[in-house]
């Protein structure tokens, strides 16, 4: 008796559009449709493009660079005490629920030989704030970039904020601020230099 064999047949499924090939744009107009928002109505027209260009700005610090926004702004100065930028605004945005977070930056270095040109802190500051962010993490980062840079005897760094991920939902408590901070080399091991750096940048009565 002859066998038979069955043939088996795969059906080929199409290809579907994968996200890479969709527009930036396209998405923000999915992303409305599926709120329950009417993405055609006149007031909605060209949101998709604003929501673009609104994130790109928001989130600009993916594309830059410490050593680009430092460049020619380290100088050799035979000073060593302890130097404080404070009251920096900064904006970010949280990474779990993709809304702002915002508040002031106190920054302060004892120089080792170098110093950073006082305008390019608060830039370094954007740097990592305008990113994805927790406060934790920015705080650190902003500590150790500048520790990289110029290896200071230390670096202290304070930021409070405000989040509107709890301001707007979750616990909705209005007036809630949180404190962080990341002290680094003298300002963690000698308890009198953290100190000056505290009571300087409480003297115009900041709330932490």
């Amino acid at each position: 008796m002859a066998s038979t064999h069955a043939t088996i047949e795969h059906a080929v499924e199409p290809v579907s559009e994968t996200l890479s090939s969709v527009s930036t744009q396209e998405l923000y107009r999915e992303l409305l449709t599926r709120i329950g928002e009417d993405p055609t109505r006149d007031g909605l027209l060209r949101t998709p493009e604003r929501m673009e260009k609104s994130m790109a700005f928001l989130t600009r610090g993916y594309a830059m660079d410490v050593t680009t926004v430092l460049h020619d702004a380290l100088f050799d100065v035979d000073y060593d005490e302890m130097v404080i930028v404070k009251d920096i605004e900064f904006f970010s945005m949280c990474e779990h629920h993709l809304l702002p977070f915002f508040g002031k930056a106190h920054i302060a270095y004892v120089p080792n030989g170098k110093v950073i040109g006082l305008s390019k802190i608060p830039r370094l500051v954007d740097v990592f704030s305008r990113r994805l962010q927790v406060q934790e993490r920015l705080t650190r980062q902003v500590g150790d970039a500048i520790t990289e840079a110029i290896n200071p005897q230390g670096v202290a760094v304070i930021l409070e904020a405000q989040h509107l991920c709890m301001m707007m939902r979750g616990v909705e408590k209005q007036h809630s601020s949180t404190v962080t901070s990341a002290m680094l080399g003298v300002f963690k091991t000698q308890l009198q230099t953290r100190n000056e750096f505290l009571s300087l940048v409480r003297r115009q009565g900041n709330g932490f």
